[in-house]
């Protein structure tokens, strides 16, 4: 059976949103499990996050004060179904990041790679063939049109169907 994914990353509640917004809310119950690659700002979400996932992978994120920093690691690298993800805030300039990145985790022969720092939407294959994932922030679009989050599918140790959704800050 095929794992749902949501990818999170930027939330930064309450610093640059009052609450996470609904549209998240609703992937977060449609969702196997849930990637947070850092920047939570608040405890209480990661608390909420935390009863209401199904799974939870998370790390913290520069912005993440010692609370959320002792209680979520700066690297997560987990085997989901099949797949090898590693969940991390932050891989550098956008300049030379599939290189960066696979040099970093040359040992961990990951599969992907979820990042956020940038809140800029990416999605590339390194050299080595490792998918890298940003999937920008829900709460603060930055230049980019509107804020954002990603889905994808876990089958076997394959991903697919990794879709950028829009979402509705105040929703």
């Amino acid at each position: 059976m095929p794992t749902r994914l949501l990818l999170l990353a930027d939330t930064h509640v309450p610093a640059r949103a009052k609450r996470v917004p609904g549209d998240v809310w609703r992937a977060v119950d449609a969702a196997d499990v849930v990637v947070h690659a850092g920047d939570w700002v608040d405890v209480a979400t990661l608390d909420a996050l935390e009863q209401r996932a199904a799974r939870l992978i998370g790390v913290h994120g520069n912005n993440d004060g010692p609370e959320l920093r002792a209680r979520l690691p700066e690297v997560a690298i987990e085997e989901i179904e099949g797949l090898r993800c590693g969940v991390v805030h932050e891989t550098g300039a956008a300049q030379g990041r599939e290189r960066r990145m696979d040099e970093t985790y040359a040992g961990h022969r990951l599969d992907v790679l979820v990042f956020g720092h940038s809140h800029i939407p990416w999605d590339t294959v390194t050299p080595r063939g490792m998918r890298l994932l940003n999937p920008g922030s829900p709460t603060d679009r930055r230049r980019q049109p509107v804020c954002t989050m990603m889905t994808a599918i876990v089958d076997g140790s394959e991903l697919r169907d990794v879709t950028l959704v829009p979402v509705d800050r105040d929703s």
